[in-house]
């Protein structure tokens, strides 16, 4: 799992290291592999020669990198122009760099770039763009390169305006309150808005430049970051004596007369998962055997027999035989998966022992409306946290969906998923994810890693589908099975 750290810790790392170094060393070193990541973008759009690059510089470090990255273009060919957002604030070496490397200054935007270098704030930066960088960057989208295409805006560190410690994006009355950029070059390691939150979707692709931070980030990392090898190695595997009850045996009181839909789709991601047997108690029993005859469905989780982990909610219904069936899952001693209709039992309070008593790992998977009307309040700004809070108050594992899903455990260790994408908001694809999910427990992965695993598989499960059009939660039941045996080989 990749880590992230926060601004105070990264600010501390490169303190220590910078006393180690000859001055002006650190930035000389991301400025080197800014530009390097420059030049390959502009191999794709006519090479560096020739090429129209423009350069945001705010005051400070930030605006130095973009300076001293700008300085090695023009030394390459590139006809480099930076705009400054307060001259007599520039960094001094960047800019005498720059301008004796033949770059020239503006006062304001050009008639076009191949590329924009987003120079104007670092990870030092609190609230949102202002006026006059708010204007600028607003007229970004209309500079033209030379095959006509907009140009390429490229963050430095991190994509200006946005709240690096918590992946926040002030909400504006116009005006663009971050810059959006394609790609993110970033020094020394991950930060929180790089990954998660709304400055995620804002950064691009994010590229990171080692500068010799590494051996300095003394810190506990902020969060972590999912990888296809963390799932790959977490996947249970199973030798050639494993038969159907030792791969995991996963319960379901999903779905009911009134949506047995929810039913059929969480044991479609159930049965995508690592588990060599199904059981469906509830309402929907004939639909689900109908869809998939190898299910052993009854109609109350009490006749279900013996199983590693229960999923349930889905589909459930709210109503006082919902209840008891929850009652009945919570009773249980294994692993749990609370989603929808089980988040809204849990509301007024009244499961609140029954959760108290129970051993076993409980996952519970809301999204921004379910987690408000658990917690009394929206998650807010800072995702993480909000996740890490309810975690702690409910002594569950807890995943907040969203665009880059956040799960959070107890003990206060926290990780983000980075496959999402918005193909996935659309009706009944949350049951997918925990039936799939649910299946990861009962073949005996931590509740964390099941959670984290699910989501990563799940995303690119939606973003599969998306390549053959607008997506159903039936198809990324379907897309699932290649994702998963593709992790396989």
């Amino acid at each position: 799992m990749r880590p992230v750290w926060r601004v105070a810790d990264v600010r501390a790392a490169e303190q220590a290291l910078m006393a180690t170094l000859p001055p002006g060393t650190l930035m000389r070193r991301a400025a080197a592999g800014l530009a390097g990541h420059c030049a390959r973008l502009l191999a794709g759009r006519g090479g560096v020669y020739g090429a129209r690059v423009l350069l945001l510089v705010g005051s400070g470090d930030n605006g130095g990198d973009a300076l001293y990255a700008g300085a090695r273009l023009a030394g390459r060919g590139a006809a480099v122009a930076a705009l400054l957002l307060t001259p007599e604030r520039a960094h001094r070496g960047g800019l005498a760099a720059f301008r004796a490397a033949g770059g020239r200054v503006v006062t304001e935007l050009p008639s076009g770039a191949d590329l924009v270098l987003d120079g104007i704030v670092g990870i030092g930066g609190t609230g949102g763009l202002r006026e006059p960088a708010a204007r600028l960057v607003a007229g970004l989208p209309g500079l033209p390169g030379r095959d006509g295409r907009r140009a390429t805006v490229v963050a430095v560190d991190v994509p200006s305006g946005v709240a690096v410690d918590t992946g926040d994006v002030p909400r504006g009355d116009g005006l663009p309150t971050a810059v959006t950029a394609d790609v993110t070059v970033t020094f020394g390691c991950l930060k929180p808005a790089l990954v998660v939150g709304p400055a995620a979707a804002r950064a691009g692709r994010v590229e990171l430049v080692d500068i010799g931070l590494g051996p300095w980030l003394r810190a506990a990392a902020a969060l972590r970051v999912t990888e296809w090898s963390d799932v790959v190695d977490w996947w249970p595997r199973f030798g050639p004596e494993a038969e159907k009850y030792s791969r995991g045996v996963v319960g379901l009181a999903t779905g009911s007369r009134t949506y047995p839909g929810a039913a059929v789709l969480s044991v479609g991601g159930a049965l995508a998962g690592p588990t060599g047997m199904i059981r469906y108690a509830g309402g929907a029993r004939a639909e689900v055997l109908r869809r998939y005859p190898s299910v052993v469905a009854t109609d109350r989780v009490a006749d279900a027999g013996r199983v590693q982990a229960w999923v349930c909610g889905s589909g459930l219904g709210t109503d006082e035989a919902a209840a008891a069936e929850l009652r009945s899952v919570l009773a249980a001693p294994v692993p749990v998966v609370l989603d929808a209709d089980a988040l809204t039992l849990l509301v007024d309070g009244s499961m609140a022992e029954w959760l108290r008593q129970r051993k076993a790992p409980t996952v519970v998977t809301p999204h921004d409306r379910e987690y408000a009307r658990l917690a009394g309040e929206a998650p807010g700004a800072d995702r993480v946290e909000a996740a890490l809070r309810m975690a702690s108050w409910m002594n569950a594992v807890v995943l907040l969906k969203g665009d880059r899903t956040v799960v959070a455990t107890p003990d206060g260790r926290a990780a983000v998923n980075p496959t999402g994408t918005p193909a996935l908001a659309t009706g009944g694809t949350g049951d997918v994810l925990a039936g799939l999910l649910g299946s990861l427990l009962a073949a005996g992965l931590a509740a964390d890693r099941a959670a984290l695993a699910a989501a990563y598989l799940h995303g690119l499960a939606g973003r599969e589908a998306a390549r053959h059009g607008p997506v159903s939660a039936s198809d990324v039941v379907d897309a699932l099975r290649p994702v998963v045996a593709e992790l396989l080989r």
